[in-house]
């Protein structure tokens, strides 16, 4: 009953709650974004929803359009502005997607959505993930963020897929809004300026007797 009715229900209600409540504050980074990295003010990109049925996603940009001599954008790194940062470290680049949730893109808790360019790459399991929409915040996000593995984020996003409730929901936007304005955990992996590259599940270890051909 909670996933298949009331979570849209709520979703619809903490959207647009979100929009009025914070307008100004969309406007705000809004303005920001502009004086300080340019015009577009919003990035987006296709990104794969529930039933991996492609849409859009909205976020406040945090990079700059930096680019080599060949015309290619320069490393994320470099790209990444001190601003940039801030507002990933605050997740109000992430304002944006209130939006998404609204279209019924996005829930605001659910799996984080990834690359399109990551579907041909994930195993019968780490699929299970597009059966419900893609969140704001996950299990995943509350668990380490992109400090997690990719095996362990896909874990956490099953286990969360197999158990939606009410009261599960509430505590990991508790723990989001701990994370994103007391602690700022998890916000990048080790040695990037974001998460690694996705290259595909591992390949499963051999049997033993297979060990022995």
């Amino acid at each position: 009953m909670y996933q298949n009715y009331i979570k849209r229900i709520l979703d619809i209600g903490c959207a647009v709650a979100a929009l009025l409540v914070f307008c100004w504050l969309f406007a705000l980074v809004a303005l920001l974004v502009r004086i300080k990295l340019g015009s577009p003010v919003l990035f987006t990109q296709d990104r794969p929803g529930k039933d991996e049925k492609i849409f859009k996603l909205y976020k406040f940009r945090t990079m700059t359009d930096q680019r080599d001599g060949e015309g290619n954008l320069l490393p994320d790194e470099v790209r990444l502005t001190k601003f940039g940062r801030l507002l990933r470290k605050t997740s109000l680049d992430e304002l944006p997607e209130a939006l998404n949730i609204l279209k019924g893109d996005m829930s605001v808790v659910g799996p984080r959505p990834l690359l399109v360019k990551y579907l041909p790459l994930y195993n019968e399991t780490q699929r299970r993930r597009h059966e419900v929409r893609p969140g704001l915040s996950g299990l995943a996000q509350v668990n380490g963020r992109n400090a997690c593995s990719w095996e362990e984020k896909f874990a956490y996003d099953v286990e969360y897929v197999d158990h939606i409730s009410f009261f599960g929901d509430v505590k990991i936007i508790l723990q989001t809004v701990k994370k994103a304005f007391v602690r700022a955990e998890g916000i990048s992996a080790e040695g990037v300026a974001t998460m690694e590259e996705f290259h595909g599940a591992p390949a499963p270890e051999p049997h033993k007797e297979e060990l022995h051909v």
